[in-house]
């Protein structure tokens, strides 16, 4: 199994629409493993590893978010795992 990580900043109106538990959700139904964070400038950013098919499967609802989500904009990045073992809600 191929283990990659990406770190994502997705901006638009991702904040107190519950942007982060539908994160999780959906992470751990993939089996990815990381974790999804609330930043001071309105953004949300996630850090996704796992195999190869299931991040890019995450980072791609991440374009549509949760319903209640308009999502604007999805910077990602290509990083190296860190070992995460479980997709927590920071």
């Amino acid at each position: 199994m191929d283990r990659v990580a990406r770190n994502a900043l997705v901006s638009g109106i991702v904040q107190g629409v519950a942007f982060r538990y539908y994160t999780q959700s959906r992470a751990r139904e993939l089996g990815v493993c990381g974790w999804v964070s609330n930043l001071p400038d309105g953004c949300v950013e996630v850090w996704a590893e796992g195999p190869a098919a299931a991040v890019e499967e995450l980072i791609s609802w991440l374009h549509r978010g949760p319903p209640s989500a308009r999502v604007e904009e999805v910077e990602v990045r290509e990083e190296t795992p860190s070992g995460a073992e479980r997709f927590d809600v920071r």
